[in-house]
């Protein structure tokens, strides 16, 4: 009898639960973007109170579905200012005001003492008696040994030898256990003017070090985003052997000027503008990118370029006095993360 009474309870419960959803109000069934569905009474979406951040919404699917509808929201209303403005500007003509400049780290740099004027007597004095015056004062041809570290893997031999095609009188020999303070020797004794070392790391090349001969300096870089040539999508074809055009960007500050000039002596002092080739080194933000590209002439007024490579970043750890020393060596500056990175907008090239 008691297990026949629990079933009638039991039945009786969902009986009333049953009546209790039909007494229910229908109310009107509402989509997830706040309008009703067919057959349902409209219904305003509901506002979220001035306070209410999106991170509060506990569901992951909803919290997601929101910030994408927010930020779908967000452009539309930057686009359609975008537009208004411009149609501003052209109603107004000549007497529209100018472009504002956007905020971005490189324009607002902490000043540098040591930034260059090229009007100053001390840098046109330290240009005409520093180490590579007889390069620029064209009594001094450059003469380049590429080489790499000992035992290099297929990916740094390629990079030296397409190196050798973008710098011009350039030679690559490979070294086999021979240590760098016996190799300048032999370097000088057979005119060359500077030597490159490439260094790697689990088969990638990870460093540069380039020393200029006799006297130096000598840096030493760190080696990034390398890119050979047939991993560059829609290259040009292979250089051919005209002495290309030299561009050095951004190199503001004495140590800057350095080493600018370390690159521009690495290259004929007369390029050929018939092979309409420029070897581009660009600093931003004390990052030095490598690029080599070809120009075309598409009309009187328009230009395109085509990318040449191989391409590559480059990072600056060190400068040494003197050829390279790794034990007894004078550095004229060392890179220290910890001292010199502490303002993201303080930089030393």
């Amino acid at each position: 009898m008691a297990k026949a009474g629990e079933k009638s309870v039991a039945g009786g419960k969902q009986g009333l639960k049953r009546k209790a959803v039909a007494e229910e109000p229908q109310e009107a069934a509402v989509a997830d973007d706040g309008t009703a569905e067919s057959g349902a009474q409209p219904r305003k979406a509901a506002a979220f109170p001035p306070g209410f951040s999106i991170s509060e919404i506990k569901n992951k699917q909803r919290r997601h579905l929101m910030f994408t509808r927010w930020k779908q929201q967000q452009r539309k209303e930057k686009l359609a200012a975008k537009k208004k403005l411009k149609k501003e500007r052209e109603a107004l003509g000549d007497k529209a005001p100018p472009k504002a400049i956007p905020k971005t780290i490189d324009n607002q740099r902490v000043y540098d003492e040591t930034t260059v004027d090229p009007n100053d007597e001390e840098v046109a004095y330290d240009e005409a008696t520093d180490e590579f015056a007889s390069y620029f004062n064209r009594q001094t041809s450059p003469k380049i040994l590429i080489t790499t570290s000992d035992r290099p893997h297929g990916r740094t031999v390629r990079l030296c030898e397409q190196l050798s095609t973008v710098i011009p009188d350039s030679h690559v020999y490979y070294r086999r256990g021979l240590a760098l303070k016996k190799i300048i020797p032999q370097c000088i004794a057979r005119d060359f003017t500077d030597l490159i070392v490439i260094n790697e790391d689990r088969k990638t090349p990870n460093g540069l070090i380039l020393s200029h001969l006799p006297n130096g300096p000598t840096a030493h870089f760190k080696m990034s985003s390398v890119r050979l040539r047939k991993e560059i999508k829609r290259r040009g074809k292979d250089p051919t052997k005209h002495v290309p055009e030299i561009i050095l960007n951004n190199f503001t500050t004495r140590l800057g000027h350095s080493i600018g000039r370390m690159f521009a002596s690495l290259f004929p002092h007369n390029p050929q503008f018939i092979g309409r080739q420029v070897a581009t080194f660009h600093n931003q933000r004390d990052y030095i990118f490598f690029r080599f590209h070809r120009y075309i002439f598409k009309s009187e007024k328009k230009v395109g370029i085509q990318e040449l490579g191989p391409r590559f970043t480059l990072k600056l750890r060190s400068l040494q006095k003197g050829t390279f020393d790794s034990k007894y060596g004078e550095y004229e500056w060392i890179h220290k993360p910890r001292e010199m990175d502490t303002s993201r907008r303080k930089f030393h090239l």
